[in-house]
């Protein structure tokens, strides 16, 4: 069989596919030389664990590595346990610590063990014992502890090498870090002053004192949100101490930034689970059901509140026509209104302003929105309908589920972020059940008050 240059695509797949049925490892070796790890991380993601582990078996051992940790947790989760223990810690050998540590952390504890007994690198093994001990949702859990660090009282001569010893372990050197005796974090000094510098230079006339930095036991979206707003590459992890402890890259913020986004987007779409369309079926349903189930139950709420108006809507049949108009126009206007306060409690550490503040900013808005939305309706009825007193009725309704709809969408995340829950649940199915009832409620009670009686 030819060498097929690798190229993310379905002529890719099928020649691989034939490849590994042939058993033929040399071709598929030569025909992922040139890829990206992470390519070839999501073509394998198409495979079963068998094909998957043949071709992993077959590649280097540093890009087979970078593969795996580019495989997605649910998938890795079950590909790992097909590997001896001894086999694994070959592959982690190769691994940041951090990338190892989360590996590691999604297998039995005992596998996991034995993995980390196996590891010829005994520092290495020491590294991801220490990250295995944070919380999953701190900056210590997030760090690696490969980084570059030199002694306040070295030369730049002595500074170089240090950079040289640790060139095979630290895959991006972004700045130096400045440490004292007692490895107390003192600052950075950039590599183009250390090049520029005289080789007798000492490091304490070329440092920078002001540098960001955060501890290991700060929670990880503030971190993301730290580097996001100060755009930094890299950050320093210093213990409670202020001693050096290891480093967060850009690359592992990118990918919780993305996980936080993902997570947020499942949570206002209703879903209770982080699942992906090939998870089995059981997973889907259980993460989709119970907002269906809750918003099910806000229907039959609706239903029965709608039947207490029985009588009214037989007087009134006209009445039953502007019901989905209520219903989706207060739907509409909450997820609007919890939407712009998730994306503001997403992006900012704490809101800026008084919630009175805010809650009057969105009463204005809402009361443009209704009178708005209110003389359209108003308009339409009046013009193509012979029944001056249901306008009124439902423009007037219209105006007050508007009201309502914002408060309710700008309150509910701020008492959600409060209480310690994702205020992305307020954008869900949950503010959408709760507008549809206060708009029916409202809608009949208008009616009620200005037309049967």
């Amino acid at each position: 069989m030819s060498v097929y240059e690798f190229t993310f695509s379905r002529d890719y797949y099928e020649w691989l596919q034939k490849a590994i049925e042939e058993q033929d490892a040399k071709s598929i070796k030569l025909s992922m030389e040139e890829a990206n790890t992470a390519d070839v991380a999501s073509m394998l993601d198409e495979f079963g664990t068998d094909e998957s582990k043949f071709v992993i078996a077959n590649l280097d051992k540093e890009f087979a590595s970078e593969v795996i940790s580019h495989i997605e947790e649910d998938t890795r989760r079950n590909f790992i346990k097909t590997f001896e223990p001894e086999e694994v810690a070959q592959y982690v050998d190769c691994m940041d610590s951090d990338d190892a540590a989360d590996l590691l952390n999604d297998v039995p504890v005992k596998f996991g063990e034995k993995v980390i007994g196996a590891l010829e690198n005994e520092e290495k093994a020491s590294y991801i014992l220490e990250l295995m001990r944070y919380e999953e949702d701190c900056a210590g859990a997030l760090m690696a502890k490969e980084l570059i660090k030199a002694n306040v009282n070295w030369t730049v001569v002595q500074t170089i090498d240090e950079i040289r010893r640790q060139k095979e372990d630290v895959e991006k050197i972004y700045s130096v870090y400045v440490v004292d005796d007692k490895n107390t974090l003192l600052g950075r000094v950039s590599l183009k002053k250390i090049i520029l510098a005289n080789d007798n230079t000492r490091i304490a006339d070329l440092y920078e004192s002001e540098l960001m930095r955060v501890e290991t036991v700060m929670d990880s979206e503030e971190v993301a949100t730290i580097m996001q707003k100060y755009d930094l590459e890299a950050v320093p992890v210093v213990n409670v101490k202020g001693k050096l402890v290891g480093r967060i890259t850009i690359d592992d913020v990118i990918d919780l930034i993305t996980e936080m986004a993902e997570q947020e987007r499942q949570m206002m779409a209703g879903i209770s689970e982080d699942v992906e369309e090939d998870d089995n079926i059981w997973l889907l349903t259980r993460a989709r059901l119970p907002w269906l189930v809750i918003g099910l139950v806000g229907g039959l709420i609706g239903a029965r509140f709608i039947g207490l108006f029985e009588e009214d809507i037989a007087l009134i049949p006209a009445m039953a026509f502007f019901i989905p108009l209520i219903t989706a126009t207060g739907g509409n206007v909450g997820i609007q209104s919890s939407s712009i306060v998730v994306q503001t409690l997403a992006s900012e550490p704490s809101l800026s302003g008084s919630w009175l503040r805010r809650l009057f900013k969105g009463a204005v808005v809402a009361i443009i929105n209704g009178l708005v939305l209110s003389l359209l309706v108003f308009a339409f009825n009046y013009l193509l309908m012979d029944n001056n007193q249901i306008a009124i009725v439902v423009s007037i309704a219209l105006f007050s589920v508007v009201l309502l709809a914002s408060f309710m969408g700008t309150v509910t995340p701020l008492i959600l972020d409060k209480i310690g829950i994702n205020p992305a649940l307020a954008s869900g199915p949950f503010i959408t059940t709760a507008n549809d009832l206060i708009g029916l409620a409202v809608y009949f009670s208008v009616a009620r008050m200005l037309y049967v009686l």
